[in-house]
């Protein structure tokens, strides 16, 4: 048995040893936060019918459609079994009464460079959290039960932390945990045809990115997104990361930053890559992520302006 299958045994040992589960996922999710974090829970009402199992964190915007969140009362975490799925470090974490429970059990594919919880699993090859999920349903040896609202989900988490399949990290065991997912009661075309639409707000962003998307010689690219266009087009933060992936559909790009104004607070920073190595830039910057997708802050021009060099320098030197 390997070191990650001890840690999968772990967690079903925990999770058996307890009669309330509560499951935490990441600020502004994406699919997979919500895929890895519903397909555990659904997963674990059908295997558990007794137990009591929550979803927890804010409004989820336009993904909706995928998962509901639970209402949770503080006194509800006493004794509990609280995960953590798809987060890399605890600022992250949507809810903050994560640390409340009982014992803490962190599920994550990011690197680790924030090992919090009683139980840490962290396999940095997977795809996406929702692969590990699967995982821990195989190593369930039949405790564990899979049913198609959990399919669903999980299969939804696979495609989008995939780009549906495009991005490096799919893998033989990738496509092979999206077959087997396919095989349960629901329908993944309507699934994959859901993620794959937009709203006409959304697609007139990703003509403002593409309008004012700057490119240099090496393929470094960057384009920022006011807060007035987002006000005028009607759309919030989290509808902006539809425009994410839209650089990266141009052949001359290689790397890019989207800086999406936040009225709150300093700026969203989306990084992404086909190539250069571009979590360190994030990390130095109040962020963190995989080596070709990242997030970051900046909180003024200047600093913007600095990360825009930062990513030449990176691309410059791939390139070269």
């Amino acid at each position: 048995m390997t070191v990650n299958d001890t840690t999968l045994h772990q967690i079903i040992a925990a999770i058996e040893a307890h009669d309330t589960i509560i499951i935490h996922r990441h600020e502004h999710p994406d699919p997979d936060a919500l895929g890895s974090q519903g397909g555990l829970a659904e997963m674990l009402k059908q295997s558990f019918p007794t137990k009591h199992v929550f979803v927890v964190g804010h409004e989820v915007g336009n993904l909706g459609w995928l998962n509901e969140m639970d209402t949770v009362l503080d006194e509800q975490y006493q004794d509990a079994l609280v995960i953590v799925t798809d987060t890399a470090n605890t600022p992250r974490i949507d809810d903050t009464r994560f640390n409340k429970g009982n014992e803490l059990i962190k599920i994550d594919h990011h690197p680790n460079d924030d090992p919090y919880g009683d139980i840490t699993y962290v396999d940095t090859d997977a795809s996406s959290a929702s692969e590990i999920i699967v995982d821990l349903f195989h190593a369930g040896d039949n405790v564990l039960q899979l049913n198609g609202a959990a399919a669903r989900l999980l299969y939804a988490g696979i495609v989008g932390d995939t780009g549906r399949f495009l991005y490096p990290a799919t893998t033989t065991k990738t496509f092979a945990a999206a077959g087997e997912l396919i095989g349960y009661d629901f329908s993944a075309a309507a699934v994959s045809r859901r993620m794959n639409e937009i709203t006409l707000a959304q697609a007139k962003l990703q003509s403002y990115v593409f309008n004012h998307l700057q490119v240099d010689d090496n393929g470094a690219a960057w384009v920022t997104i006011p807060l007035v266009t987002l006000k005028e087009l009607g759309i919030n933060q989290d509808s902006a990361s539809a425009a994410v992936s839209t650089p990266g559909r141009l052949g001359d790009v290689v790397a890019w930053l989207e800086f999406i104004e936040n009225p709150e607070g300093p700026y969203r920073v989306h990084l992404r890559s086909k190539g250069p190595v571009i979590n360190e830039l994030a990390k130095s910057h109040n962020g963190g992520g995989h080596p070709l997708a990242s997030g970051a802050k900046a909180a003024n021009e200047a600093e913007m302006a600095a990360m825009v060099k930062e990513l030449q320098a990176i691309v410059a030197a791939w390139q070269h």
